[in-house]
This record gives C-alpha cells, structure tokens and sequence, in this order.
C-alpha cells in the first residue's frame, strides 16, 4: 500500500493505492486527508472487497499513520492480530512504479476543477491500467485486441 499526491484547485490531495505481490490492483482511494483514519477507511476498503484475501504481511513506507490504521483495525477485528506491518522504505515499489503512470496521465491535464471529477477520471485511469494489466477475465496482459474488443463490449465503442 502506498499514496501518492494529486493537485486538486491547486491544493493535494492523496491517492490511496494497494497493489498484490504481482502488482496487480486491489483498489484505490483518494481523500482530502493523509491520517490515520483515512488510511483505516482505505484498509477497510480494501479488506471488504470480494477479489482480496486476508493478507499475511502488509508492506508500506514509513508514513506514521499506517501502523494507527493498522491497530485500529486490529482492535475492531478487521484485521488478523497475526497480520504482519513492514513499514521499510523499499519494499513497497510495485505500488510506487503504478503512480509513474497515473502521474504521466494526469500531469499534462489542466489540473481538476473538483474533488468529484478528479475521483471518477481516476476511476477511469485506474480501470483502463486494470485492462492492461491482464486483471479483467478473458483479457491477456499485452493482448492489445482483447482489450479492444473488451473495451467494445462495455461501451458499444471501438477503441
């Protein structure tokens, strides 16, 4: 799990990211806050989804709100007291290599006007890197006609 800053009418805001040990996707957050509370609220969500399992170790950078999130979560038994916190700096770079993309897609953009536009272009971004990944069944990583035709499939649009 990492986050990484996105400009919003000129102020940052984060986005939130956990990624498997594959680097595909698990989910993804963004929020006016870089708290405690908000990285448990990520965690939570996270956690709830139906494609993700309990994870063993949970690896993050040294930011001082993951391991509050991650005793609250403990507390309140969302999470396994046996689930693991590595808060080293390096371990998290599958998730860190992820946000070059969005920030090359984004930064040539004028900037987001709202808070609301900026969460569902994100959706979107994130949702097209998932297609490209492999993540989506019947769609191989690299198989660019797949993808096309899955993209086709969802939007009647050909790409």
């Amino acid at each position: 799990m990492d986050e990484t800053y996105i400009k919003i009418k000129g102020v940052w805001k984060y986005l939130y990211r956990a990624v498997d040990s594959d680097g595909n996707t698990l989910d993804f957050m963004l929020s006016a806050k870089r708290d405690g509370r908000a990285a448990a609220r990520f965690f939570r969500k996270v956690l709830k989804a139906q494609h993700t399992q309990a994870p063993r170790v949970i690896n993050v950078d040294k930011n001082a709100a993951y391991p509050i999130a991650v005793e609250t979560l403990k507390r309140d038994e969302t999470l396994a007291e046996t689930t693991e916190l590595r808060q080293v700096k390096y371990l998290n770079n599958v998730v860190e290599q992820g946000h070059r993309n969005i920030k090359r897609i984004t930064r040539p953009m004028m900037g987001f006007k709202s808070f609301n536009s900026a969460r569902k272009t994100l959706r979107g971004i994130q949702a097209m890197n998932m297609i490209r990944k492999g993540q989506v069944k019947g769609v191989e990583q690299g198989d660019s006609v797949s993808q096309v035709k899955f993209i086709e499939a969802m939007f009647g649009i050909a790409a």
